[in-house]
């Protein structure tokens, strides 16, 4: 059931079931975070595996605090720059957070999302929540409530519409515990954000077994139909041909031309490309092409992350 009602997916939360919830970046598959029956639904409805750890979320920086043991001062200084927003830290865990949680590391990921029917949620609920994005593992994540229905529908007692998120991709993960933060994942909060807060981070980006946070395996957020990362001048050559279709980051003449293409920025606005990617890139799994051919963005800002997640989506 999709609907608006807080207190309705309040009460199935309080039940131990799972409920769909809007965030700023992508719609998440949402349990208690203390129950290790509930959290472990979440797994078994994504057929996700166990080993990829979840991501706890909270209403604010003062409610989390009850589930970390420590805070690291760089830690605090982004949580109180960008919170609630597309962040995501990983910091050590406190005792009541369940091992599967956190795939059995001794860190926690968490954040406060950016999104007033969620944190509404979350202030009238006395535990966090756990929740992952809500579609299968491994497919493009879900940016509105139809998406969430269209895959999942049927295994969620409730799904909170909260509109079409308006980030797009998942948070940005910074974890702190090397002696310098590293970014794990790139997301809607972009590196010059973060180090204008903090300083110099490095980045560890990806994954093959056992990642240290969310979203770090090699292959992830992948249409069914096999997709291709390449110049705007490939992208373009190939999208002419039969069965082929193309995604650019802004609009041309020869782009128009072109039957099955869809163009995440006309105006080369990187946070609207953002926004758009997964949409547009499950219109293009739906279209009769037997390929998808996708443009590469500027290495910069929010196309850092853009690019992650089509390169990640991408035949290898």
């Amino acid at each position: 059931m999709i609907g608006k009602d807080i207190g309705k997916a309040a009460e199935w939360l309080r039940k131990g079931q799972l409920v769909a919830i809007p965030t700023e970046t992508v719609y998440g598959l949402g349990a208690n975070a203390l129950d290790s029956e509930a959290v472990l639904s979440i797994f078994e409805t994504k057929n996700r595996p166990t080993f990829d750890p979840l991501i706890v979320h909270a209403d604010s920086l003062d409610s989390l605090g009850k589930y970390v043991l420590d805070l690291p001062w760089q830690a605090r200084k982004l949580a109180e720059a960008f919170w609630p927003g597309p962040l995501t830290l990983v910091v050590p865990k406190g005792p009541q957070i369940p091992d599967l949680v956190t795939a059995g590391l001794p860190t926690v990921a968490v954040r406060v999302p950016n999104h007033p029917l969620t944190l509404a949620l979350l202030s009238s609920l006395d535990f966090p929540i756990a929740a992952p994005s809500a579609n299968p593992f491994g497919y493009i994540s879900p940016t509105t409530a139809n998406h969430v229905a269209a895959q999942l529908g049927d295994a969620i007692p409730y799904i909170l519409d909260g509109g079409d998120c308006q980030v797009g991709i998942e948070s940005t993960i910074v974890s702190f515990e090397g002696s310098i933060p590293t970014v794990l994942r790139l997301g809607g909060l972009s590196l010059e954000s973060i180090e204008a807060v903090i300083g110099k981070v490095a980045t560890t980006l990806h994954s093959s077994s056992n990642p240290q946070a969310p979203g770090m395996l090699k292959s992830h957020y992948a249409p069914r139909k096999p997709l291709y990362l390449a110049s705007r001048e490939e992208v373009l050559e190939q999208a002419a041909l039969p069965g082929r279709g193309g995604l650019f980051f802004t609009d041309s003449p020869e782009v128009h031309d072109l039957s099955h293409s869809l163009v995440l920025s006309p105006g080369g606005d990187l946070r609207e490309a953002a926004q758009h990617l997964f949409g547009y890139l499950r219109q293009l799994d739906t279209l009769p092409i037997e390929t998808i051919w996708a443009e590469k963005l500027p290495d910069q800002d929010l196309g850092r992350a853009i690019n992650d997640r089509l390169l990640r989506a991408s035949v290898r």
